[in-house]
């Protein structure tokens, strides 16, 4: 059994974050040290910063052994984390110095906080009452002696920092100095909850006694567009505050986080710790410190909010569940949607999965048993679903390389008549072009696997990125045999604003894709003016499927519906249901009704089809079985391994090599694909190779890929990454 504690000069060991692949040795300093204390140590020349991971080995001559520096003064990393940190890096096969990196990105943990001036009510009465002051005047009452940033209160009063300032002159509010690492205002459970409809408050009432019963599960809260997840969820968050526990709400989107604050300061009467890239490095620390102290009740963040060191967690809950930025792809290749159930699992908390639109290992999770499932069905107030319908584009008289058919500018025009807005969808960031025959609306196949064929232009040839193998293009349909009706499919937003413009001059079109902002802030302003009007069509990505909401928009016009159901993507067919379910969310919200049209070449195909009948259960059963017949995800395990070298010919021999020693993975029943190109064959010049391995469900997959791996020593610049469970096939 490790000791909790350790004397001075007593050995322990230290995990750093530093690539070395082991734990250290080091004496305890002066005053000894406790299990899981932040310390810093001397390596080599630098000091860095290490965790104490266990007692040290003694497997090196203690007179050589170099004693701790320091001990920080932060909450010593508790024996759940050190223990979740360690399930996480066996499940990712990654390196445990890595994953203690993720639990350690805010700067300066070490060093003492700096100042700042705060705000509590002081003494005098003001000379002259005006509005403004009055209001900063009562949060400072409401809030009885706490203080606050000047930034926090004049938000909180909804005034601007100088009238704080100017009433601090006059000796009504008191400035004083503070540490920068303050405690977060408290969240009040009971503040301003809504009055529920009745599915709402049986929901609330479901996932509130899970949190009471303070012991892990798993929760599917499955509801349509503006059926109130959010409010059903954050009745969780309230029954975790009356517990005294810490909530950790996750999002998919940046932008999505304003919105969604001013969702929880109505609620809960303050604004909660906020975790993404668009925190200031000073707040970073303030949230991790204070999460570590217990001093910050709610966290909204983004994955890595995972990974802060929570003093006694009770519930997570993961917005739009089936969101593929859930997954991170580069660094530490792990899914936030999973590796939250395993965090909960392992503190007693429960997890809430929402979404309108689950991810089938979701839904299989709760046919298995293993979640439960709870459902919110009618849409809240008078909105309704809009009505759906496809519009056959093989019948429609389209010239060649344009994208907006007749049936859909009559659609439009109609709107741009009645002063309400459309939007005008492209399914078509981080898919490859797809080669479709325009008149029969076949697409070209793979002859060994089952992956669609990609065209690439500068080669004129086909290829497939599942398998390699390679065919020239042929000028004629395999299919129908019509002649130069061959084309790659999908449109750029930049180059369907053009048509757009060309067809309605006097429209204003907005063009909303995450590439074209250089920041979030400058983002939601943007939408925020969209909203208000500012626009009568809109063309989007991804992006506008996120969570927006735009009161006046009635039409959805989705261009390039069949794009995600090809690709060597497993999941095609569920990503695109999922897209197009939720984009025509967007349409009717409020008072008016709202239509989604759909283009397509496959009228007939089965999720188009389940779509436009909203018959999700019809939809997950068929492609449930699909996957089943196919031994894929969520039915069986997967793995994607990607080499890459600025030498093509050193990736592709260790690919190939990889693939002919594959003893480990036969011994249990996996299948090695490839190896193959990347379908993005070459990022920041390096090439990139990848390989796929297939198992069963049951296998132990990541033993065998371990022992797979380190048959092969890596060289120079070459690098090898295994992506366990992999979301996107790139």
């Amino acid at each position: 059994m490790t000791p909790s504690h350790f004397h001075e000069g007593q050995l322990i060991g230290v995990l750093t974050a530093q690539p070395l692949g082991r734990v250290l040795d080091y004496k305890a300093p002066e005053g000894g040290c406790f299990l899981g204390a932040f310390v810093e140590v001397p390596l080599g020349p630098r000091k860095v910063l290490g965790v104490v991971w266990q007692a040290g080995a003694g497997d090196y001559d203690y007179a050589k052994v170099r004693s701790v520096i320091r001990v920080l003064d932060v909450a010593p990393m508790r024996d759940e984390m050190r223990s979740f940190l360690t399930r996480a890096a066996d499940y990712t096969l990654t390196p445990l110095d890595q994953m203690l990196r993720l639990a350690t990105r805010a700067p300066g943990l070490g060093d003492a906080p700096g100042m700042r001036k705060v705000y509590r009510l002081g003494n005098a009465e003001p000379t002259r009452l005006t509005d403004a002051r009055t209001r900063v005047i009562e949060v400072l009452r409401d809030y009885g002696g706490l203080s606050f940033t000047g930034k926090e209160l004049a938000d909180m009063a909804g005034v601007g920092t100088s009238v704080v300032k100017g009433l601090a002159k006059q000796g009504v509010v008191r400035e004083e100095d503070a540490p920068r690492d303050m405690p977060y205002p408290l969240l009040a459970a009971d503040y301003g909850g809504k009055t529920l409809t009745e599915d709402q408050e049986a929901g609330a009432a479901v996932l509130r006694e899970g949190i009471k019963a303070q012991t892990y599960g798993t929760t599917l809260l499955k509801g349509v567009t503006g059926s109130g997840k959010t409010e059903v969820y954050l009745e969780a968050v309230a029954e975790c505050l009356r517990q005294g526990r810490q909530a950790l709400v996750l999002l998919p989107e940046i932008a999505l986080t304003g919105e969604f604050l001013d969702r929880v300061e109505a609620r809960f009467g303050a604004r909660p710790a906020e975790w993404h890239s668009g925190v200031t490095q000073t707040e970073r620390r303030r949230v991790w410190r204070m999460i570590g102290q217990g001093d910050a009740q709610m966290v909204v963040g983004a994955r890595s909010a995972l990974f802060l060191p929570y003093q006694n967690l009770g519930l997570i809950v993961v917005d739009e569940e089936h969101d593929t930025s859930y997954k991170q792809e580069d660094g530490v290749l792990y899914n936030a949607r999973d590796m939250a159930v395993l965090r909960a699992a392992g503190v007693g908390a429960q997890v809430v999965l929402a979404s309108a639109t689950p991810s089938l290992e979701s839904w299989a999770n709760v046919e298995a048993g293993k979640y439960r499932r709870l459902n919110l069905t009618s849409r809240f107030g008078d909105a309704v679903m809009p009505t759906m319908r496809a519009i056959d584009m093989r019948a429609e008289d389209l010239p060649g390389g344009k994208w907006v058919s007749p049936s859909l500018r009559v659609a439009i025009q109609d709107r741009i008549d009645k002063g309400e807005q459309s939007l005008i969808f492209l399914n078509r960031r981080g898919y490859a072009p797809v080669t479709l025959c325009r008149a029969c609306g076949h697409q070209i196949g793979c002859d060994h696997c089952d992956a669609r064929m990609v065209e690439h232009r500068f080669l004129k040839r086909l290829m497939c990125h599942q398998c390699g193998e390679t065919k020239p293009m042929p000028t004629v349909c395999p299919h129908c045999a019509a002649e130069d009706r061959l084309s790659a499919v999908g449109p750029g937003v930049e180059r369907m604003g053009e048509e757009v413009t060309e067809l309605f001059p006097d429209a204003r079109v907005v063009v909303l894709s995450s590439d074209l902002y250089g920041s979030a802030r400058a983002m939601k302003a943007h939408i925020a003016e969209i909203a208000a009007g500012g626009a009568d069509i809109i063309i989007g990505t991804q992006l506008v499927a996120k969570g927006h909401n735009f009161p006046n928009l009635t039409l959805v016009g989705v261009i390039d519906a069949d794009l995600g159901l090809q690709g060597s993507d497993l999941r095609a067919a569920e990503r695109t249901f999922q897209l197009m379910r939720q984009v025509a969310g967007r349409a009717g919200r409020a008072e008016k009704p709202g239509e989604a049209l759909l283009q397509t070449y496959q009228p007939e195909h089965a999720v188009i089809q389940a779509t436009i009948a909203g018959d999700e259960e019809a939809f997950w059963s068929a492609e449930a079985a699909e996957r089943k017949a196919a031994g894929v995800p969520p039915y069986g395990r997967m793995a994607g391994i990607v080499l890459s070298s600025t030498n093509v010919q050193e990736v592709f021999d260790l690919g190939t090599a990889m693939a002919r020693q594959d003893a480990p993975l036969r011994r249990i029943g996996a299948q090695v694909f490839g190896p193959a190109p990347a379908p993005i064959a070459r990022i920041r010049g390096r090439h990139r190779v990848r390989l796929l391995v297939k198992a069963e469900k049951g296998a132990p997959l990541q033993q065998a890929l371990a022992d797979w791996a380190a048959q092969f020593k890596l060289r120079g610049e070459l690098r090898m990454a295994i992506d366990i469970d992999p979301q996107s096939f790139y």
